[in-house]
């Protein structure tokens, strides 16, 4: 069987993609058009391994969808590729909707044309697995319970949006053509590999510098973060066990605020690379808040775990120690991004 992802050289994607690799015997077509965040390197031995097909396409692209399909018969498809910050949203919000909503339903109809055409076991196999961010269920007070399968939808970003929007229309295949499909919701992913405009690498590598760590607002937003391998692990498990119809809700249960995490980043450098000016939490720098920013994203993951038999593996202590020793290990990858693509200026400052 062949399987189909796109994103694959994204920051979760190639986490799928190594998995996959690594611990089947599936050939996995990637369809990514290798856009500002895309990280070939991530894929490390399997980008030139015989088993990982890339397509340098774009997922907006109808023929390109349409023939990838027809040349790989994929078994299963997951749908990882999507435009995915918040900041980024609020500046350009359009690239945001072709990307996330267009492009699914390119996607969708893709699929759809192909697995129409299948029979007996191979139809019954087929899957649609869409990803998306809890992001799409609004935000949470300090005492509402987490997020969950049932909680509706309520999204406040464009970036938000645009992932609803993708959202209801894989449930609206679902049940108006019967494609197989269902729909994984997760947390703040970290990790190896993630592209330095996010929070944790980009206020890594700031701290590293000596520059200013920007908090927004007074820095109490909360959010629940899984690392990347166990949101990974989950999404294989999916692929390979989840019903149509159905959600998968993934989650750590490790909830922190923003300011919280950027002090673990400094206490944890401090450690391990002590600063000869001090401490590093002298950096730290209350800006203006980002426009809308949502208070609090928690989710429960019960459903998932009981329905895949997972339950995520890091600490986050352990695992945000873990990640920041591979930025200090790997300069020569976010060095040259730092230096001509993203020099960690702030991103979303509309107002």
């Amino acid at each position: 069987m062949t399987i189909l992802i796109t994103g694959g050289l994204g920051f979760i994607g190639s986490a799928v993609l190594r998995r996959l690799l690594a611990t089947t015997d599936q050939v996995v077509v990637n369809i990514d058009c290798a856009t500002y965040a895309a990280s070939p390197e991530s894929l490390g031995v399997w980008l030139t391994h015989p088993r990982h097909v890339h397509i340098k396409a774009d997922i907006c692209d109808v023929a390109a969808m349409q023939a990838a399909f027809a040349q790989h018969a994929p078994g299963r498809v997951m749908h990882l590729a999507a435009e995915s910050h918040v900041d980024r949203s609020i500046d350009g919000p359009a690239q945001f909707i072709q990307t996330n909503v267009v492009g699914t339903q390119v996607l969708l109809e893709a699929a759809r044309a192909h697995w129409s055409k299948l029979e007996g076991a191979a139809r019954q196999a087929f899957r649609f697995h869409h990803v998306s961010t809890d992001e799409v269920f609004g935000s949470l007070g300090p005492q509402d319970p987490p997020f969950d399968e049932h909680t509706a939808y309520d999204p406040r970003s464009p970036y938000s949006a645009s992932k609803a929007a993708s959202d209801h229309l894989v449930r609206a295949w679902e049940h108006t053509y019967g494609l197989p499909a269902f729909v994984s919701n997760t947390t703040n992913n970290y990790g190896p590999w993630q592209f330095p405009e996010k929070l944790i690498p980009l206020v890594t590598l700031n701290a590293l510098h000596g520059q200013p760590l920007p908090v927004y607002g007074d820095g109490q937003q909360v959010r629940d973060w899984i690392h990347v391998e166990d949101h990974a692990e989950a999404l294989c498990l999916a692929l390979f066990h989840g019903q149509p119809g159905q959600t998968y809700c993934l989650g750590p249960r490790q909830e922190r605020t923003n300011l919280d995490v950027v002090r673990a980043i400094c206490r944890i450098l401090d450690e391990k690379r002590p600063d000869p000016h001090g401490p590093r939490e002298r950096l730290i720098t209350y800006v203006k808040d980002r426009p809308g920013h949502d208070q609090r994203y928690a989710m429960d993951p019960s459903g998932a775990e009981r329905a895949l038999g997972w339950k995520a593996r890091h600490g986050f202590e352990e695992g945000l120690a873990a990640t920041i020793q591979w930025y200090l290990d790997n300069e020569a990858w976010w060095g040259p991004i730092r230096a001509r693509k993203y020099a960690g200026q702030r991103l979303g400052s509309a107002s």
